[in-house]
């Protein structure tokens, strides 16, 4: 078994990194493969927003199972 069957295609734990120290330009969401809410992150940084919410998913990342967040980012 391949180390991508077995986690799956994306690092929990980078998942939650980039979303903790760079969420506030949507780092975490074109990481998992979600380049349109990137964007959507992108032109609101200014706001601040996305770096509330950045934080928010980084703790959901951190919190989540290995298994949980595997089977929502493959």
């Amino acid at each position: 078994m391949t180390d991508e069957n077995k986690y799956g295609k994306y690092n929990k734990t980078t998942a939650a990194l980039l979303a903790l120290f760079l969420g506030g330009i949507g780092a975490h969401k074109f990481y998992l493969g979600s380049t349109g809410l990137g964007v959507v992150y992108l032109l609101f940084f200014w706001t601040g927003i996305p770096l509330i919410i950045g934080c928010i998913e980084g703790i959901i990342y951190l919190t989540m199972s290995n298994e949980e967040f595997k089977n929502k980012y493959k």
